[in-house]
């Protein structure tokens, strides 16, 4: 079974989503939206595009996100098969969050790794 594909988003808190928001924009030159974030769409070698697409975003620190983890960021992995992931993670003595949800954004589902750190797992919608 597959596990991990790729990584679908990064996320991570400030005291000032905005204002920091604006450095990323200005300095580093990403396309912060209205919404605190970016979205990377995927392309190959020859910048051609492909299925697929990393969310970057800041949220403010009095989010509860990112619970029961106590870091200020959560990475958020693509994944080919959530619910067969979650089932193994389960089996092999992982801390899987029995909440899962399914929108028009995908399936998604959580672990907590050895550090206390909320892990994201991503299955995008059939086509994605």
């Amino acid at each position: 079974m597959k596990r991990v594909t790729g990584i679908g988003g990064i996320f991570f808190k400030a005291r000032d989503p905005v204002a920091l928001g604006a450095w990323y924009k200005k300095h580093l030159g990403i396309d912060v939206q209205d919404w605190g974030g970016a979205a990377f769409r995927w392309t190959d070698e020859e910048g051609i595009p492909k299925a697929g697409t990393t969310i970057w975003s800041v949220g403010t620190v009095e989010s509860d996100q990112f619970a029961p983890g106590k870091a200020s960021f959560m990475v958020n992995y693509r994944v080919a098969d959530l619910h067969s992931l979650l089932a193994a993670l389960r089996s092999e003595g992982c801390d899987v969050l029995e909440k899962t949800e399914d929108s028009e954004y995908g399936k998604f589902g959580w672990v907590i790794d050895p550090e206390g750190n909320k892990v994201e797992l991503w299955q995008p919608p059939e086509g994605q």
